[in-house]
């Protein structure tokens, strides 16, 4: 029922071969879900909506293909939001958080689901997997704060945008 309301592209809790690796949670606990692979990739972005929708100066992602992630409680919690048409809804690209406690959950794309690697536990202390690190900076053009580590920094998206090698 609950991956059946996110729809088909994500894991289903039936199939039995589906095998947990990590698993995140909303602050309040409401919403829970799990992924079966490591993220394709990690990022950190700096554009406006990212900071206005997170209140902060940036947001780290690890993005995964829909398939790989199965919601395991809280459907009927998420909240949805179109930035694109300041709409209140499952408008794909979306924000999804929960409704109880406001925790940014992911942002849903068109193909992929890019989760907030703070949601997930890894331990007391956290001991973040390798494949969770951010591999570059995007949109670091609309950066509000300079951050001196040796990620590559792209203008906009990763590969398809100017890079800003030269902002360190």
């Amino acid at each position: 029922m609950l991956n059946k309301a996110l729809g088909s592209d994500y894991g289903s809790l039936e199939d039995a071969s589906f095998i947990a690796r990590y698993q995140a949670n909303c602050h309040c606990g409401a919403v829970r879900y799990e992924v079966g692979a490591d993220p394709v990739d990690a990022k950190i972005c700096h554009c406006r909506d990212c900071q206005a929708l997170h209140g902060a100066p940036m947001q780290w992602a690890a993005i995964f293909h829909k398939r790989d992630v199965r919601l395991t409680a809280g459907f009927e919690h998420l909240r949805f939001y179109n930035s694109e048409n300041a709409t209140a809804a499952r408008v794909l690209p979306c924000k999804v958080a929960c409704e109880i406690c406001g925790t940014p959950i992911a942002d849903e794309g068109r193909n992929m689901w890019m989760a907030f690697p703070t949601l997930f536990d890894f331990g007391v202390p956290p001991q973040v997997p390798e494949a969770f690190k951010p591999t570059c900076h995007i949109f670091y053009s609309m950066r509000v704060m300079d951050i001196t580590d040796a990620l590559p920094r792209w203008a906009g998206h990763k590969n398809k945008s100017a890079s800003l090698e030269g902002n360190r």
